[in-house]
């Protein structure tokens, strides 16, 4: 099924790199770049996963599709993809979706997975934008997407780093797209509050009642970041309830924040 392409960026015959496209949000906007027409570069460490969903998406949208095993994890992770992608088709769209979250003692949590978490969710997505972005301006056109997070926007207790790493991926993605604005190069903002992926149970946390009744479908989650990336809009939040919290977030006081954050995850 084709959708129609929302006005500003076309996809079609266009190359995008997915990372951590393997599950969830990931696999979701993989499946909606390729419904779009787009070819696809699909990263993750689970390369018979990629294999599968790569099959599918040539079979059913006639787009090429390639598939490259990275552990953006790991130091070099980012190094090695950028390494591999450069000997392939020039990147047009880059989707920095690999991720994980903490849930937690945040002091008790222990060191090296805390680092690994930080070099995934905010070293190698910096790496990767700014190799990416750079090679867009050259061109003089291009999108990045980063896929944030609700925790973006306020400090976490029981998720202290992870919230941390994502408010960095947003407030990176707007200075940068202000920065962009000369060039046809643009890095938005994608923001999820609770989805159905299998990210509770990676981050060892339990969903409460709220978190629950709020939780989005990944499928929906990713059409709204690839309508993001057509239109150019800066910050997506998807989902009303999630879209009514990150605004009342700006008329609560700071110092209050966190109290109140404490009390709707636990």
């Amino acid at each position: 099924m084709f959708h129609h392409a929302p006005m500003g960026f076309e996809l079609g015959g266009r190359r995008a790199l997915v990372t951590g496209a393997s599950a969830g949000i990931g696999q979701e906007i993989a499946r909606e770049l390729a419904a779009r027409g787009a070819h696809l570069t699909l990263a993750a460490r689970r390369l018979d996963r990629l294999e599968e969903l790569a099959e599918t998406l040539r079979e059913a949208h006639g787009v090429e599709v390639e598939v490259l095993k990275a552990d953006l994890a790991h130091p070099d992770g980012a190094g090695d993809l950028i390494a591999a992608c450069d000997q392939g088709p020039e990147v047009d769209v880059l989707i920095n979706n690999a991720g994980v979250g903490m849930h937690g003692d945040g002091v008790g949590h222990d060191w090296a997975d805390e680092r690994q978490m930080i070099q995934l969710n905010v070293l190698a997505v910096a790496e990767l934008t700014k190799h990416f972005a750079g090679r867009m301006r050259e061109r003089g056109t291009g999108r990045i997407l980063q896929v944030a997070s609700t925790a973006s926007f306020l400090p976490c207790p029981g998720y202290a780093a992870y919230g941390a790493t994502k408010a960095f991926v947003l407030h990176h993605a707007e200075a940068l797209d202000e920065e962009l604005r000369g060039v046809d190069v643009r890095v938005l903002a994608l923001c999820p509050g609770s989805t159905n992926t299998d990210f509770f149970e990676i981050s060892g946390n339990v969903r409460g009642r709220a978190q629950i009744a709020t939780s989005l479908d990944p499928t929906a989650v990713a059409r709204a970041g690839v309508d993001a990336l057509q239109r150019g809009k800066r910050v997506t939040v998807p989902g009303l309830a999630n879209k009514l919290t990150t605004a009342g977030l700006r008329v609560i006081p700071r110092r209050l924040q966190a109290t109140l954050a404490r009390k709707v995850l636990e």
